[in-house]
């Protein structure tokens, strides 16, 4: 399976997202985030447009993720350096491993990374 795992803020939109996810490679055939985000409005928009069925990642499964990226911020926040990545390792499964570190949108207002489960 691979899954995109996405972070982003409040403000991204479906533009945001798909900036983000090209700049992660895209062909994924999954979509990821943090459970309390899947709710978002322009993520769900995106899901839809794009026909990608959404995994919600719960916060138990963030915490403690090993991430190719760190920010302070989201450590302090979610106890993982990278949600993106924490979400994309989640959702892809047990001996998921990252495809790259994450991807940032051309408006900064989303990140995305790629994660290829153990099977593939």
């Amino acid at each position: 399976m691979i899954v995109a795992g996405f972070g982003f803020r409040a403000a991204a939109t479906g533009d945001s997202l798909r900036s983000a996810l090209a700049k992660a490679g895209g062909g994924a055939e999954m979509i990821a985030a943090p459970a309390d985000k899947c709710a978002a409005p322009a993520f769900r928009a995106f899901a839809q447009a794009e026909a990608l069925s959404v995994i919600a990642v719960s916060p138990a499964d963030l915490a403690g993720a090993d991430t190719l990226t760190a920010s302070p911020q989201v450590q302090a926040r979610r106890g993982t350096g990278s949600v993106a990545e924490a979400a994309a390792l989640a959702a892809a499964g047990p001996g998921a491993r990252l495809r790259a570190p994450r991807a940032i949108s051309d408006d900064r207002m989303a990140t995305c990374a790629i994660a290829i489960g153990a099977s593939e």
